[in-house]
């Protein structure tokens, strides 16, 4: 006789949301569809008078396209924007882009455009139009990654709005005390040709020429004579020329040692170190004397026998290292700048802006740059027998950040502001602020502790002018000036302008006041979130200049993340070809797949990308996609709409239960998203459609969904978690997931036109505790039951579980809840039959389980084993399913 296909009577699922994402094609729509429709309005709209919680955008630098750096912290901007807004907040996000300075001039001068030639203000013009094209690119590709913002009226840095907003900053800081211009050694780069905020230094290590070099004694103070020598010690043999000065320290003991190359002068706990050094095997210490006997001492210039070097005391020598005499030229050091002023020495200078000798250190130096005159110095104090020793040292070295070349301390007149005058505050207001990680209090409050004053001048073209003009004898006043304004200053009304920019640090610093408050989001924000880089950089900047003007900081919160490394821990860069750019991934997987990754890696430190991570958050991506694609398709190809609902508490105990958990995982995200933990919500979620879904709920109730009666109660209440499921796990997924969630709501018709205008729901439930810790003891006997199957599978008693009937030995308490909770218990434990018995059987770790051959025959339409003997051999269930059905047709 031949059987018969049952398979056209199966419910089997039938959705248009399909297996593979296809995201590439669809992203793009979706993100034209938000920008076309102003998601991103109808999302402040519908919040209007609701709670806002402010994250404050840090401007990414306008030059190329966005990096994987760059690609982590938007994606986490927007999870923790949209995350918000799913909580009830309103939320107004203003993107902004760092536009001045010198990798923009550099960019432009490789353009063929020299500002010498063209002049300043067709230069700034030029480096403006290159800057706006670089947002306009950056800004593209922010977009394609699914942030929402209110990207049609960014903050940049070069409007004139902002630089009116940070020019009454400068003024209101003046006006304070806080903005002087001094005289100082400051971070200079000769690559740059500018001075730099200790935020643009890097260190890296360098080879090194370290040498020892004796002064002839000049003038002794009749202890000592022409025939003693005092002995230095530097790593920057340059600086020799502008020697005025070796200092001592007054409490140390210094020793005279007669050698073979004169009597000489250096820290006594050191001589047997030091003569080693100098390869003197015969020597002998004729005296020692206290470093405050050598005060205002002389000494012949080892290059210069015209000029004399002062012998002053100072409590910063150390004999640590060197010869605990300290080579002292106040034009290129902090230590030798303040006690050169001490002693009343010139601040000499003769290194340029470009790093090279000036004249007046003669014809055999004049022009060379630094590292060259090393060399130039060392040969010419060796012919004149001044060399002592030369060697060569790796050390750490403050390098320029941008263009990774070596930069030198050197005196200028620049502007300053004070960190002294406000430092503890500053420090108050560290401590008031909520830091993630937490380490990032400590290492803010030592960079604030231990900064020097701020010098915020740059010797460059583009940038927002210092707002000083200078009256004829060179006092620097205040710009703004009203027509006809007169000064004793300038008694004829002549002027002259600053011509130095500000720091791009005060440009961003300011960001608080030109884009936060000047946009009524009020100060300060709830949120600062950047790369940990940004604690030397915005997040200091911006703690200084927002103290200084509004006595508190710009934040209550910061939050920081690490860089991006390839999948061997190297950090990223297109010169060691292992940059992935963030485009290449949209293009060939998808944004979302970008977002899974953001969300899923640790990134409060270092994290990882690359191939084989892709191919992990794909696989997971899949599984996410498949458990969602099961949910919707299952719901009757979308016929099963929100007006077919049971009410949630006429579902039976074993529905209610797969919600109530849901409804614990729901507070549990939302915990998660508001403390940043976003890899524990994916973590969370995928383990809950894994578990309590695939392995779980949707695995046994295929067999009600796919075999019972279209409309039937039962099938019903399973369709009813289903759609509760995905109503709630696509809102919970949606801010990872922005454009898979759009498109699942799209499909289902939730209660919004966006995914992105909802927000976190539950299922409404009455208590379920209860049921909860009921369902602890049943899952536990399922466990043993599908441990004695796999122990029959491998046995090769059966291939699968519908081949098993089960009989179960359990306690009274447990056969009484299975007989409360459990109608079908063999469709639940997805098997032919269970009996229970008080037979002993094998013992496992709840209850005693037997696995037995069924009885009867498999019915052709469900599968499962059957003792009816109706036509067709179908069951009594898929008869009457059969029956029915061709009644109503």
């Amino acid at each position: 006789m031949e059987t018969k296909d049952f398979k056209s009577t199966l419910l089997m699922p039938k959705t248009s949301f399909e297996m593979r994402g296809n995201l590439t094609k669809k992203e793009p729509k979706f993100q034209k569809r938000w920008q076309e429709e102003k998601l991103y309005e109808k999302m402040l709209d519908k919040r209007e008078g609701c709670e806002a919680f402010v994250l404050h955008d840090g401007p990414p630098y306008a030059n190329g396209d966005i990096h994987l750096g760059h690609a982590l912290n938007k994606v986490l901007k927007d999870v923790i924007n949209k995350s918000k807004f799913m909580q009830g907040y309103q939320v107004p996000y203003i993107p902004g882009w760092d536009t001045h300075g010198l990798p923009i001039e550099t960019a432009v001068t490789k353009l063929g455009y020299d500002r010498k030639k063209i002049g300043i203000p067709e230069f700034r013009k030029i480096c403006h139009d290159f800057a706006l094209e670089q947002v306009a690119l950056q800004k593209e590709g922010f977009l394609s990654l699914g942030s929402i913002g209110d990207y049609d009226h960014p903050y940049i840095t070069l409007q004139p709005d902002f630089e009116a907003k940070q020019i009454e900053i400068f003024g209101k800081m003046a006006s304070d005390g806080l903005i002087y211009q001094g005289l100082k050694p400051v971070y200079w780069s000769p690559s740059s040709e500018s001075a730099l905020a200790e935020a643009e230094v890097e260190y890296a290590d360098i080879k090194s020429p370290t040498i020892f070099v004796k002064f002839q004694v000049k003038d002794g103070k009749g202890k000592l004579s022409q025939d003693d020598y005092f002995v230095i010690w530097t790593t920057t043999p340059w600086t020799i020329p502008a020697n005025n000065g070796i200092s001592v320290h007054p409490r140390m003991e210094y020793a005279k040692v007669k050698t073979p190359k004169g009597n000489l002068i250096v820290s006594a706990s050191m001589v047997d170190q030091l003569m080693k050094e100098f390869d003197i095997e015969e020597y002998e210490v004729l005296e020692t004397f206290k470093g405050s006997e050598l005060e205002y001492m002389t000494a012949v210039h080892p290059l210069y026998p015209e000029r004399e070097s002062l012998v002053m005391v100072g409590e910063h020598v150390t004999d640590e290292s060197g010869t605990g005499l300290v080579h002292t030229a106040p034009g290129f050091g902090m230590d030798d700048f303040l006690i050169g002023k001490k002693y009343g020495l010139p601040i000499y200078v003769n290194v340029d802006e470009q790093g090279k000798m000036m004249e007046d250190c003669g014809e055999r130096l004049a022009g060379q740059y630094v590292e060259d005159a090393n060399k130039t110095v060392t040969m010419w104090l060796d012919e004149n027998d001044a060399l002592l020793k030369l060697q060569f040292i790796k050390h750490s070295y403050p390098h320029d950040w941008r263009t990774k070349k070596p930069i030198i301390f050197r005196a200028t007149t620049q502007w300053f502001a004070s960190i002294d005058q406000i430092r503890d505050k500053l420090l108050d207001q560290i401590h008031s602020v909520s830091w993630v990680p937490a380490w990032g209090e400590g290492r803010m409050h030592n960079m604030i502790s231990d900064r020097s004053d701020w010098c915020i001048s740059r010797q460059r073209a583009w940038g927002v002018p210092i707002p000083i003009i200078y009256g004829e004898d060179g006092t620097p006043l205040m710009d703004l000036l009203p027509d006809g304004y007169t000064s004793e200053h300038s008694p004829n009304g002549l002027f002259t302008k600053e011509t130095d920019t500000m720091d791009v640090w005060f440009d961003s610093g300011s960001s608080h006041t030109g884009a936060m408050k000047e946009r009524g989001l009020g100060y300060p924000a709830d949120l600062y979130f950047e790369g940990s880089d940004q604690y030397r950089g915005w997040f200091n900047s911006s703690l200084i200049v927002g103290t200084a003007v509004y006595g508190s900081a710009p934040y209550k919160q910061v939050l920081s993340h690490g860089f991006v490394m390839d999948e061997n821990g190297k950090k990223m860069s297109k010169s060691q070809w292992n940059a992935v750019a963030p485009a290449e991934i949209t293009k060939q997987y998808g944004a979302d797949i970008l977002r899974l990754w953001a969300a899923s890696v640790d990134y409060q430190a270092d994290c990882s990308m690359g191939k084989t991570i892709l191919k992990q958050i794909t696989d997971t991506y899949r599984k996410i996609r498949n458990t969602f694609r099961f949910l919707v398709a299952n719901l009757d190809n979308n016929t099963f709409t929100k007006d077919d609902l049971l009410d949630l508490n006429d579902l039976s105990d074993l529905n209610k239960y797969v919600l109530a958990v849901l409804n614990d995982i729901v507070d549990e995200c939302i915990k998660a998203y508001n403390e940043y933990r976003f890899g524990d919500v994916v973590s969370m979620l995928t383990a809950f459609m894994t578990n309590e879904l695939s392995s779980y709920y949707l695995n046994y109730t295929k067999d009600i969904l796919y075999v019972e009666e279209k409309d039937s109660n039962n099938r019903r209440q399973v369709q009813t978690v289903l759609w509760y499921c995905a109503s709630i796990l696509s809102r919970l997924w949606a801010p990872i997931l922005a454009f898979t969630c759009e498109e699942i709501n799209d499909l289902m018709k939730f209660d919004e036109e966006s995914i992105h205008l909802s927000e976190f729901v539950k299922a409404d439930l009455k208590q379920t505790e209860g049921l909860k810790e009921e369902m602890k003891q049943l899952l536990a006997l399922r466990k043993d039951v599908l441990k004695a199957l796999e122990e029959a599978r491998n046995d090769q008693k059966i291939k699968k579980s519908e081949e098993a009937a089960i009989r179960i030995h359990a306690n009274p308490e447990i056969r009484a809840l299975m007989e409360k909770l459990i109608d079908n218990p063999a469709q639940w434990l997805i098997v032919s039959s269970v009996d229970f018995t008080d037979e002993p059987l094998k013992a496992y770790d709840t209850v005693e389980v037997a696995v037995d051959e069924p009885k009867g025959h498999v019915c052709p339409r469900c599968w499962k084993f059957t003792e009816s003997e109706n036509e067709d051999g179908l069951c009594n269930r898929c008869r009457e399913v059969i029956a029915h059905d061709h009644c109503h047709n």
